[in-house]
């Protein structure tokens, strides 16, 4: 297993954090005043405040958050991770601190669509990113993991499982608008978070064939500090030898290229394919 340094672990917190407080601005400002339920724990504590009164959303994080890390021990073992026991109570410090920084009685706008949106937008970015660092958010994801543990569903079918019984609740609890709005959030934010975290590793695959070679893989190593592999090839059509540089870079760093090959190679032949599961040194760990 590789180690991570002080400072990818500074940097792997920090972005656990910032994730964390995107979603419970998500939940404190609009989930919560509208009564989206959207699955979550978040959904489960909405759904717990409104039928006890005087409890609200992130005092029922807190004891649903409890619960669920108790049963993870449980079931789990030791293979339940510190880092999701973190993210959970930490989610929860978080929604209680917007609710005492913004105490909100009743919606921000008198839009719902534009309310469920943010509702869904904002955990969904802070989700990703956490995903994305390979962490949890905890909660829901507790139950996933034991029923993908002790059945044959898979991680992200599982977390379907919860979070839509969950929505239903909202159908006898609240009216049926509320719902289906909570309904349509669940459904936007299965699709938002993939979209998130593929945009974040967002890279171009390029192919180049120039005839000037070592003028481009010089750009590369240099300029963009990238590393690059060569190939040799030949055309279909001419017969001719050809070298073939392939490279990943970021999309700014693949806009330099070509802008650098266009000013010295007007006929060169260049491919870019989007990519978002680059790994390696450079890019994503293993």
């Amino acid at each position: 297993m590789v180690k991570k340094t002080p400072k990818q672990w500074a940097v792997w917190f920090l972005v656990l954090n910032v994730g964390l407080i995107a979603t419970a601005a998500g939940i404190s400002l609009f989930k919560s005043p509208n009564h989206f339920a959207m699955g979550g724990t978040s959904g489960m504590a909405v759904v717990m405040a409104a039928l006890w009164p005087g409890l609200n959303v992130s005092g029922a994080m807190f004891i649903i958050n409890a619960a669920l890390i108790l049963v993870g021990f449980l079931f789990l073992g030791r293979s339940f991770g510190w880092g999701t026991i973190y993210a959970s109570v930490a989610l929860s410090v978080y929604v209680a601190a917007f609710e005492w920084l913004i105490p909100l009685s009743a919606p921000l706008t008198d839009d719902p669509l534009l309310e469920v949106l943010w509702a869904v937008i904002l955990p969904a970015v802070g989700t990703g990113m956490v995903f994305n660092i390979g962490a949890s958010t905890g909660g829901t994801d507790i139950i996933a993991m034991i029923l993908s543990k002790h059945t044959s569903l898979e991680v992200g079918k599982a977390l379907l499982v919860p979070d839509f019984a969950i929505t239903a609740c909202t159908f006898f609890i609240f009216d049926v608008k509320t719902a289906l709005y909570s309904l349509t959030g669940l459904l936007m934010k299965t699709f938002l978070v993939d979209i998130v975290i593929d945009g974040i590793n967002s890279r171009k695959y390029c192919t180049i064939i120039s005839s000037h070679p070592e003028e481009v893989k010089e750009y590369i190593l240099t300029k963009l500090k990238r590393g690059a592999t060569i190939t040799k090839a030949e055309g279909a059509f001419t017969g001719k030898a050809e070298l073939m540089i392939t490279t990943v870079l970021t999309r700014r760093q693949a806009v330099y290229l070509r802008n650098f090959i266009r000013s010295i190679d007007a006929h060169a032949f260049i491919t870019m394919v989007n990519s978002s599961q680059i790994i390696g040194k450079g890019f994503r760990e293993i």
